[in-house]
């Protein structure tokens, strides 16, 4: 059932606990704890419980936001999803890019993004969708709204990260509800973001 009125559940900055999880997962979670701090960045807030959300990534200037996003969801030991092109699960390496985390989607005009990743979530128990607003590390002029209309047609939350390279902090602030209505809720989402830098600060639109 989608929700129709807008609601924030912040997350608090003073803790960032990991999920449980086995041996594997606790060395992992060692390994990129120690490249994070070796990058100089500290991590805030604890990762939700919630199994299904879209993690709304920004800023999103450089390549280098994947890796600290991909080494932060490693020290949380969750795994992180993300969109790409079908042809990049297919052929001998097909498995292996799934394993990594893509969800394949057809980009052809006669299927509907929003509605194969709505689809995405219903066929899975657990799914955290990573989804950078902009759509691109170049300079925009606003983001893109698929991010808002996957998880308000699949009836998730969305999870505000921000990789702010002013404070070189990764922050979980919030888990969000949405009402529906894209236009009303963008300011409430974008003013998570009101504070925060981009590698490139000029590139980014928040």
């Amino acid at each position: 059932m989608m929700n129709e009125t807008y609601r924030e559940e912040p997350i608090a900055p003073d803790t960032a606990r990991p999920a449980p999880g086995g041996p594997f997962a606790t060395l992992w979670c060692w390994i990129c704890g120690g490249l994070l701090r070796l990058g100089g960045w500290r991590v805030q807030g604890d990762f939700p419980a919630a199994g299904k959300a879209v993690l709304l990534a920004a800023p999103h200037t450089s390549n280098w936001d994947g890796i600290w996003m991909l080494l932060t969801a490693g020290y949380y030991r969750r795994k992180l999803r993300w969109m790409g092109k079908k042809s990049l699960t297919t052929g001998p390496f097909g498995g292996l890019v799934k394993w990594a985390g893509c969800v394949p989607v057809d980009r052809s005009a006669k299927h509907d993004l929003v509605a194969q990743m709505v689809e995405a979530f219903r066929a899975r128990e657990r799914m955290v969708l990573a989804i950078p607003p902009e759509g691109t590390r170049s300079q925009t002029e606003g983001w893109k709204s698929g991010f808002y209309h996957i998880a308000h047609g699949a009836g998730v939350p969305i999870l505000i990260s921000v990789l702010d390279y002013g404070t070189r902090r990764v922050s979980l602030a919030a888990l969000v509800w949405t009402s529906g209505d894209y236009e009303a809720d963008l300011p409430r989402l974008r003013a998570f973001y009101a504070e925060a830098k981009g590698r490139h600060a000029d590139k980014f639109s928040g």
